[in-house]
């Protein structure tokens, strides 16, 4: 019996059209092209059904509202599908995975997120391998985990980041190997592979709490950021320089985050580095972020680190609850050993 995929179409460059007004997403566009390739009606593809949400958006207007909307169609039609396809925008593709990755728990199929740098209509669209390729991935049930496939290489969703604008490829994982890479085929690495969490699938969506991120440069004027950081967000995550080291400036930003968490606020500390790991204390201008309360992200993305904010401000935990949490390993999106 063929392998049956449900493709989820958000909007994203791989089903726009051209318009007097550029490229958008148009609505039943997608399915049309897709019915067009011969490749999809090949003996060896999976058969299809295509979902498309409305409004199809640009992948910089998701929000958390898309994430649950997504998530929830896995959710509905998880036992009539052997896997899934998420087509999406590449902008903010590595945000998506990585809260899918939270919001579906005890996922045991494919969740597979992929997109393209050229409309599927264009004629060197990387649309194409990238749909194609993931359908069969989708298909296979090996990596039974919310993963990423871009121009040859099969990323964990929450491992993923964007790495270029205008290269075909365009994504790759500088912490974590390759889930696959196909070439003339498929070649999964195992061992790479996450195991299900949890014995039964449900989802848990996200509540829309503020979260926000500093990325600090230097010179930068702590103060100014104060009253957001102490009075208006809930979890802020902290791209530091190197292995979580912020300039001294007089020590402005410890007492701001020492009235943050009493505030009850959780600061994660990632690194503005795509390769490495946050090592607070390792030096001296970082064992005074760990004194005043924030919280390690050790190799974690910014894209994971924001994703697992909301996702655990979401389970109504207290802030101590969070702050370990935020220093576990919960899907995948960290290595703390």
């Amino acid at each position: 019996m063929k392998k049956r995929v449900l493709i989820i179409y958000t909007g994203g460059t791989i089903g726009m059209k051209k318009t007097d007004k550029g490229y958008a997403p148009v609505s039943g566009f997608l399915g049309e092209a897709i019915s067009a390739m011969e490749d999809m009606k090949s003996e060896r593809a999976p058969e299809w059904d295509l979902h498309e949400m409305s409004p199809l958006l640009d992948s910089s207007d998701i929000t958390v509202k898309e994430w649950n909307k997504i998530a929830e169609v896995v959710y509905r039609n998880y036992d009539n599908y052997d896997g899934f396809v998420v087509l999406h925008g590449t902008d903010t593709m590595a945000y998506t995975a990585s809260a899918l990755s939270f919001i579906l728990h005890g996922l045991n199929k494919p969740v597979v997120l992929t997109g393209s740098q050229i409309p599927l209509s264009e004629i060197r669209s990387d649309g194409r391998d990238n749909l194609i390729t993931s359908m069969l991935i989708a298909a296979d049930g090996v990596a039974n985990e919310v993963c990423l496939y871009f121009s040859g290489k099969l990323l964990r969703g929450n491992r993923a980041v964007k790495m270029s604008a205008d290269h075909l490829v365009a994504f790759d994982s500088p912490n974590y190997p390759h889930l696959a890479d196909a070439g003339i085929s498929i070649k999964y690495n195992y061992s790479a592979i996450v195991k299900p969490v949890g014995k039964s699938f449900e989802m848990r969506p996200f509540s829309d709490v503020p979260i926000g991120v500093l990325k600090i440069f230097p010179g930068i004027q702590f103060g100014l950021f104060e009253s957001i950081m102490t009075k208006k967000l809930s979890g802020i995550v902290l791209e530091t320089f190197g292995a979580g080291n912020i300039p001294s400036d007089g020590g402005a930003l410890i007492p701001i985050i020492q009235k943050a968490f009493e505030s009850g606020s959780v600061i994660t500390v990632c690194s503005q580095c795509p390769s490495g790991t946050v090592t607070l204390g390792a030096y001296e201008t970082s064992s005074a972020l760990k004194s005043a309360g924030a919280v390690s992200g050790f190799d974690m993305t910014t894209e994971a680190a924001v994703a697992k904010l909301y996702y655990l401000f979401s389970m109504n935990l207290t802030t101590d609850e969070i702050k370990h949490y935020m220093e576990q390993d919960l899907r995948g999106e960290i290595t703390t050993a």
